[in-house]
């Protein structure tokens, strides 16, 4: 897979785009229309199960930025990356690694993503 770091990036930026018109178009250039996602913490389904995941997770963590963290890897039809998430100011406060199936056409399948550690609070 080529395009490992690209379908990487372009997921964070749907995690921190806060305009709801915006985000709504990156998660349907983003995922396919039947794609889910699942963490232990919440769960989506569909343009609008993940659009609104992602929105709630904006309101409970106000502020805060997802970012890369590592190397996207990626083979035939996988993709793994982690990422960390920062509050205002910088300090981290989550780190997780996401595994997504990405569908022929290039969009995310599914993702199941994982808490790797949280930061004390």
């Amino acid at each position: 897979m080529d395009n490992a770091h690209t379908i990487a990036e372009r997921y964070i930026a749907a995690w921190n785009e806060r305009d709801a018109a915006a985000r709504r178009a990156q998660v349907a250039g983003l995922f396919t229309l039947d794609a889910n996602y699942r963490d232990p913490m919440m769960q989506g389904a569909g343009h609008t199960g993940i659009d609104s995941m992602i929105a709630a997770a904006q309101a409970h963590f106000p502020g805060h930025v997802f970012s890369l963290h590592g190397t996207p890897q990626g083979h035939h039809d996988v993709l793994r990356f982690s990422w960390r998430l920062a509050a205002p100011g910088g300090q981290d406060v989550a780190f997780g690694t996401d595994v997504a199936h990405v569908s022929d056409d290039g969009r995310l399948a599914s993702v199941a993503g994982f808490l790797d550690d949280t930061a004390p609070a």
